[in-house]
């Protein structure tokens, strides 16, 4: 079982920047593929940043050059740097995780958080403008 606990949301004017937290525990063999997704109100979820078993990174089209995904296995801890804060930013950030069997991960801009293992309870971003 896979436990996960994001942080680092809150309250910042545009232009503005947070970094996220996603601290794992338990068998962290069940995060070896994770990503980052968000719900703002009103709104569908959106995938956001993955980090596949090989450790390459993708973003969304949305957040590209202004949000970076990262990976501190020493520490079990996933990372979203946010830059350049919008208003549409504003939503509440889930951290995924997956263990990735059959050597490939979940592909959560096609297939969404549902074929991920485990879910955070997540972190709220809101950005003012």
């Amino acid at each position: 079982q896979v436990q996960l606990a994001e942080s680092g949301g809150g309250s910042v004017q545009g232009g503005g920047s947070l970094r996220l937290s996603c601290i794992v525990s338990g068998n962290t063999y069940g995060s070896r593929c994770m990503g980052w997704s968000r719900q703002a109100p009103g709104k569908e979820h959106e995938a956001v940043a993955t980090l596949d078993l090989n450790g390459r990174a993708r973003v969304a089209d949305s957040v590209k050059g202004r949000f970076t995904i990262s990976k501190d296995n020493a520490k079990n801890t996933l990372y979203l740097q946010m830059d350049s804060l919008k208003p549409e930013d504003t939503a509440m950030y889930y951290c995924v995780a997956d263990p990735g069997y059959g050597g490939s991960c979940p592909d959560l801009f096609e297939q969404g958080e549902s074929f991920f293992g485990f879910l955070g309870k997540g972190t709220q971003v809101t950005v003012s403008s």
